[in-house]
């Protein structure tokens, strides 16, 4: 989008080190990414940077972010982002979680129920789906897995070219491994998350794709039940990566429900 410049950064929370990205000016808005890592810049990213401060964290052991050795938990990485925007001073800042992102988006609000401004979560993972299970990434293959996310594989081809790069294979394999180190036992949930949530006194937006094959709709009721002030927004063709496939219309849906002042 036209106009918006980010900024990338590192920065030092929690003792970990952290790559930033940030654009905008306004409101801050916290986009944290798909266990798939993340691209420098998203349509979705720029969308939203045009109306707020938008910062978008590196997962530590992710994408441009280093891996912390120590690092064994989902709540740990909750733990350094509650760091970071200590560091930077953020405060009524408001969170977008992005599937495992989204885990991750929910674990900070637990932590602190009412210093959010909002609170949305994107296909997220961090809670068993009362139906289906959510994608196994150790039985699927990268690419597999990366499509798995898009309803339309036309929109995977325009993110990610219809033959990935050997560069973006070797992230692919970096992020599952990571995601193995502090997410596997159980998969790509918690067991506490649920009544955790209860606590929290932020606005939620729960959001998913009417077609996400990586984590089922079923899981999305399950967040609209434990937190206490949450709506459900569905997507039309979308898969899991909606930020990716439907830009857009996440972007719209984002804004309408976080404002504008």
């Amino acid at each position: 989008m036209a106009g918006v410049n980010w900024t990338d950064s590192t920065i030092e929370a929690a003792g970990t080190t952290v790559h930033l990205s940030r654009a905008g000016r306004g409101r801050p808005v916290l986009v944290l990414h798909h266990e798939t890592g993340t691209l420098d810049r998203l349509p979705f990213y720029d969308a939203l940077a045009a109306q707020y401060d938008v910062l978008v964290p590196h997962h530590p052991g992710y994408s441009r972010s280093p891996r912390p050795d120590w690092m064994r938990s989902v709540h740990d990485i909750a733990v350094v982002y509650r760091g970071l925007l200590s560091e930077l001073k953020l405060g009524n800042v408001a969170l977008v979680g992005l599937g495992f992102g989204g885990w991750i988006a929910a674990e900070m609000a637990s932590m602190a129920p009412a210093d959010l401004s909002h609170l949305v979560l994107v296909g997220a993972m961090g809670i068993k789906p009362p139906q289906g299970d959510i994608l196994d990434l150790a039985v699927t293959g990268y690419i597999d897995y990366a499509r798995a996310g898009f309803h339309d594989q036309k929109a995977f081809d325009r993110v990610y070219g219809a033959e990935p790069s050997g560069d973006q294979l070797e992230m692919w394999d970096i992020c599952r491994e990571m995601s193995f180190r502090i997410a596997w036992k159980p998969y790509m949930y918690s067991q506490t998350l649920p009544h955790l949530l209860r606590s929290v006194r932020a606005p939620a937006l729960v959001v998913w794709g009417d077609d996400d094959r990586v984590v089922p709709q079923s899981a999305a009721k399950r967040y609209v039940e434990a937190l206490p002030s949450a709506k459900l927004q569905v997507v039309k063709s979308a898969g899991h990566c909606v930020d990716m496939e439907q830009p857009e219309a996440l972007a719209k849906l984002v804004t309408d429900f976080i404002g504008r002042e």
